[in-house]
């Protein structure tokens, strides 16, 4: 299954509480609460590129399946971090934060962060 495609985000759950909870100052959360990401990503085997537009803010990560990568976060610091391949599921570890890509129509992704659990979810446009 290709998870290549445009998205648009339709519905989030928790945001601020997530965003806290990685250490987003609150200044910075009111600014960007209500704006709808759109992501691309590009699949090609394991290798992909993923495009997130937030606003004037566009992030790019690029990495291959099973591989150290250093990846940009949404606190904006570059880490390392090895993503996996799961049936339909992209996992990555970041910092703590378990993360989850599940590709269906919508497509969900769900972030975890101790007790905090933040999910968002996309069609594909």
């Amino acid at each position: 299954m290709s998870f290549s495609g445009k998205y648009q985000q339709v519905s989030q759950e928790n945001f601020e509480p997530f965003m806290k909870a990685i250490g987003l100052p609150d200044e910075v959360i009111q600014q960007v609460k209500e704006l709808k990401s759109t992501s691309e990503i590009e699949q090609n085997g394991n290798d992909f590129k993923i495009t997130i537009t937030t606003g004037p803010k566009v992030t790019v990560n690029k990495f291959t399946i099973g591989k150290e990568t250093e990846m940009d976060t949404i606190t904006g610091e570059k880490i390392k971090t090895v993503f996996h391949l799961d049936g339909n599921k992209l996992k990555v570890s970041l910092k703590g934060i378990e993360s989850v890509t599940e590709l269906a129509d919508p497509n969900t992704i769900t972030m975890t962060l101790g007790d905090v659990v933040y999910k968002t979810t996309s069609k594909r446009m």
